[in-house]
């Protein structure tokens, strides 16, 4: 089953580790990444490239020239994505909105990569209790999302 994930990022130079960035996304599996830098005036495309040049086969990197919303950096990862590979689910990740849910870029990526086959176990949970119509931004899902109700109830397990 392979999943694509986009990351949105936007002036994130200082949180973006690239060698323990590129040590977790070696490690994942049936996976390929679209990093979408949203006009950033800082070095983040810069470090994105230097991630996309060691993980190639599993990394794409977008540049956005003019900064847009968030959501609007997002449909242009889906659309990327969607055209380039034969994906079964896609999901995205906004590194900005990450500082404001008690995250870090690099937690996040560890956490996706350990909780991978949860992640998409809730996400197939979900599209089978909706009752809307699947259109494509319905299926894209959001893996910060996810990984806090998995942290949130493992957390729950283990002080139980």
């Amino acid at each position: 089953m392979k999943i694509g994930v986009i990351i949105v990022l936007h002036n994130n130079e200082t949180e973006l580790e690239t060698a323990l960035c590129i040590n977790q996304i070696k490690t994942l599996e049936d996976t390929v990444l679209c990093l979408v830098d949203n006009a950033s005036k800082d070095n983040t495309l810069s470090l994105l490239d230097d991630i996309k040049e060691v993980c190639s086969a599993k990394v794409s990197v977008i540049e956005i020239k003019k900064k847009g919303s968030e959501i609007a950096a997002i449909k242009a990862g889906v659309r990327y994505m969607l055209n380039q590979f034969n994906l079964k689910y896609l999901g995205y990740i906004d590194a900005n909105a990450l500082k404001q849910q008690g995250f870090t870029f690099s937690d996040t990526i560890e956490h996706f990569c350990s909780h991978k086959d949860q992640i998409i176990s809730l996400h197939i949970e979900t599209l089978a209790r909706q009752k809307v119509r699947k259109t494509l931004l319905k299926r894209v899902f959001s893996v910060v999302g996810y990984l806090k109700d998995i942290i949130k109830s493992s957390s729950y397990s283990t002080s139980a």
